[in-house]
């Protein structure tokens, strides 16, 4: 079996770790490259990014995934290059742009953090991002590093990116290539009514919600999460 080339975008205050796990498990089944998310301030300049990492591991086509965040990055690179997109995962996010409350609710996470009152993932916010059976031990240990090793300068970069975003839902129903939604089932950022408003909105797509999940899938269930991409990737 060839090896299908695979982009993985990270969600915000995330890096490589959060795919970690589907690097190494999809084995002959896809060449993953992890775009690096934490340079730019916008999704375009995100997108852009992405598609270069693509061209320099000289992959014309590839298989495309994004969680929250790298999900409304992916959603940029179907709107720029959706002849170089075999296939489309999206985990964890959302077709929508911000509401107000979340766009004030962002800004002011972004005034905190330039005056040092922010300090990105803390104990405190772990219970938004990870499972209830995930919320004490190694994993939130890691996610708390994750975002300690994004860091404030990036931080402040990815939340003017998604605060710029458009609005996707206008974009679902050209969506051609074979795709595949999926959420945790107990995701309070993105949760499952926002998968399935893009799932009913792509042509032919497969909505997934994982149990035992809630934003961070690939590093709460990730054995579940390769088996469900190798499907994907056919």
């Amino acid at each position: 079996m060839s090896r299908t080339p695979l982009l993985l975008l990270p969600g915000l205050l995330c890096d490589a770790r959060l795919w970690r796990d589907q690097v190494a498990g999809l084995g002959a089944a896809a060449t993953p490259v992890v775009a690096d998310l934490t340079l730019d301030e916008s999704v375009s300049a995100m997108a852009e990014r992405a598609l270069a990492a693509m061209d320099a591991a000289g992959a014309t086509r590839f298989a495309l995934a994004g969680l929250s965040m790298g999900g409304y990055v992916a959603f940029e690179v179907m709107r720029r290059a959706p002849e170089r997109v075999e296939r489309l995962a999206l985990l964890d996010t959302s077709a929508r742009p911000d509401t107000p409350e979340q766009s004030r609710q962002r800004r002011g996470l972004m005034s905190l953090t330039r005056t040092g009152q922010f300090r990105g993932v803390t104990p405190r916010l772990i219970p938004r991002l990870l499972h209830a059976e995930n919320q004490a031990g190694p994993l939130a240990e890691e996610v708390i590093a994750m975002a300690g090793r994004v860091g404030k300068e990036a931080f402040l970069r990815q939340q003017a990116a998604i605060l710029g975003r458009p609005d996707s839902r206008p974009d679902l129903a050209g969506i051609a290539v074979p795709a595949l939604v999926a959420v945790g089932e107990a995701d309070v950022l993105t949760p499952p009514d926002l998968a399935r408003e893009m799932a009913e909105g792509i042509p032919g797509a497969r909505l997934q919600v994982l149990p035992g999940c809630a934003h961070l899938p690939p590093m709460e269930r990730p054995g579940e999460v390769t088996a469900l991409l190798r499907d994907w990737l056919g």
